[in-house]
């Protein structure tokens, strides 16, 4: 069998992390290797399964990579995850749906794209502090903080954005400052391990390359219960689903369900590695 972990032109062999599941999979007799999703000299057809990982300039090319899709989709190859989850992952407009089944997320407005932007007009009155999106990016991606008295400054700066992208308009939650964001982690929808990330210092961003601060942590059986029941929303296979929020008083606030190419943080659970190929293994046989 041929599997092709996908991954970006910047990251042509895979994170170092990443690049560990190839001799984990060949132990079963699985050959695979690094492909970038947008080499336009790749056979897909060469493949039984493409399986996403490092596909981390996919929000930056978005409409090359939904005709990618398509074309994936149209040879009828296998991908984990599957295409009809990744369509559904990309744009977050998948986290109204979730609070349409009463899961609780970061209270979010969420804005489609339009030729006049006023955010004074749809912003809570008792918001105090905000963060600004893109529904279809990643990494901190055109993401700014900011105080409510600075809204017509933000407001001018997303005009010509919000003519291309719908947004997402979330309150800014202390929290992240100070208990920082958790994320649990599962493969085949059975809970893998937890790392909580905090911003460092004066900062909100909590990803690794602005400095963000990570650990191992063990949540309580509350909380992993709670990150089951979002996954559990997925009616399909899922052989990876990251739970992203913060957690307060043991109630997870949910910001993300990461299905298309999070970072899964083998390096910060032993046994990562094999869990991840063993889920692999009972989504294929």
């Amino acid at each position: 069998m041929k599997i092709a972990l996908l991954t970006c032109q910047r990251l042509p062999d895979l994170t170092p992390a990443d690049q560990l599941l190839i001799p984990e999979l060949a132990k079963h007799n699985i050959a695979a290797k690094a492909v970038i999703w947008d080499n336009p000299d790749v056979i897909w057809t060469d493949f039984d399964y493409l399986i996403f990982r490092n596909t981390w300039d996919y929000y930056e090319k978005e409409s090359q990579f939904n005709l990618w899709l398509v074309t994936i989709k149209e040879l009828g190859i296998k991908t984990l995850n599957s295409i009809d989850i990744i369509e559904q992952n990309k744009h977050k407009l998948y986290l109204r749906e979730l609070q349409n089944q009463d899961i609780a997320i970061i209270p979010t407005v969420f804005i489609k794209k339009k030729k006049d932007l006023n955010l004074a007009e749809i912003i809570p009155p008792h918001w105090k502090k905000a963060v600004i999106k893109p529904a279809f990016s990643a990494g901190s991606f055109l993401t700014e903080v900011f105080e409510i008295t600075d809204i017509n400054k933000i407001n001018m700066q997303y005009q010509d954005i919000a003519l291309e992208k719908d947004l997402l308009l979330q309150e800014f939650k202390p929290e992240i400052e100070t208990e920082g964001e958790t994320s649990l982690i599962f493969f085949n929808k059975k809970f893998s391990h937890a790392v909580n990330k905090k911003p460092k210092a004066g900062d909100f961003r909590i990803q690794v390359q602005f400095g963000g601060i990570y650990k191992t942590v063990n949540p309580c059986a509350e909380v992993i219960q709670q990150a089951q029941t979002i996954v559990n929303t997925f009616p399909n296979q899922l052989l990876y689903a990251r739970v992203d929020g913060i957690i307060i008083n043991n109630k997870i606030q949910l910001m993300e369900v990461e299905c298309i190419e999070p970072d899964l943080y083998f390096n910060y659970s032993e046994g990562s590695h094999q869990r991840f190929v063993n889920a692999i293994l009972d989504l294929i046989k």
